[in-house]
């Protein structure tokens, strides 16, 4: 019999659909995104394979792994915590880094042009 009162359930199903939908973007659906996973959070295969269909999401140390490897899961995860300009902000020097990159390219062009 199932217990639990209140929304805590659908917000479990929020979180590994949440979660599955980053993985997907990130690693795709193969067999090798599986073993990627594995690799990169020690977890078994059955475990790995709940996450990509979004039955069950990880928890504790598998979701620290994960969001060491996966920018899409930590963005997943800020946004379902409320906290999307928390990436955001730790995503600016990267984005001036690169646009200094596009200028100095932009710049090359244009001399040789």
């Amino acid at each position: 019999m199932f217990t639990k009162r209140g929304n805590s359930f659908l917000a479990q199903k929020e979180y590994a659909a949440g979660i599955a939908r980053a993985l997907h973007m990130e690693l795709g659906e193969t067999h090798q995104a599986t073993k990627t996973l594995m690799r990169w959070t020690n977890a078994n295969e059955r475990t790995v394979k709940n996450w990509m269909a979004g039955s069950n999401g990880p928890r504790g140390e598998h979701l620290v792994a994960l969001i060491k490897h996966s920018d899409l899961a930590l963005a997943a995860f800020l946004g379902m915590a409320g906290r999307p300009l928390a990436l955001t902000s730790s995503e600016l020097p990267l984005l001036r880094q690169k646009l200094q990159m596009t200028i100095e390219v932009i710049d090359l062009c244009l001399t040789n042009s």
